[in-house]
C-alpha cells in the first residue's frame, strides 16, 4: 500500500487542523492505520491508531484528536483541536496488516503550533 498524507500547516495555538492520507493499494480495510509524529529532538510517538473498529491514542492527545477512516475513499483523517505547542512535529500516516508491525509510510506532513 502506497501512502499520500497532506493538510498540515501553521496555526495558531488552540486552533485546529486536520491531517489526511490516502492510501492506494489493495486491502485497505485489511489495514491498522495510524499517525505518528516526531519532534525535534524527539523520538517518534504513535499519535492515533484505527482499526476495524477501534482507536487508540497517546495520552497527550486524548479528548483533543481523533482519528478516522473512510474504506471506500481508502482514506484516512487525523481532527487535530485544541492544538498546542507540544503538537509541533512533523507527522507521519503509517499502515500495517493486522497483526504485522508498521511497514508502510507516507511522506511527512509538517504541523507548526505557534503562540
Amino acid at each position: 500500500v502506497q501512502l499520500q498524507a497532506s493538510g498540515g500547516g501553521l496555526v495558531q495555538a488552540g486552533g485546529s487542523l486536520t491531517l489526511s492520507c490516502a492510501a492506494s493499494g489493495r486491502a485497505f480495510s485489511d489495514y491498522v492505520m495510524g499517525w505518528f509524529r516526531q519532534a525535534p529532538g524527539k523520538e517518534r510517538e504513535l499519535v492515533a491508531s484505527i482499526s476495524h473498529s477501534r482507536t487508540s491514542y497517546a495520552d497527550s492527545v486524548k479528548g483533543r484528536f481523533s482519528i478516522s477512516r473512510d474504506n471506500a475513499k481508502q482514506t484516512v483523517d487525523l481532527q487535530m483541536n485544541g492544538l498546542k505547542l507540544e503538537d509541533t512535529a512533523v507527522y507521519y500516516c503509517a499502515a500495517a496488516p493486522i497483526a504485522a508491525s508498521w511497514g508502510y509510510w507516507g511522506q511527512e506532513t509538517l504541523v507548526t503550533v505557534s503562540s
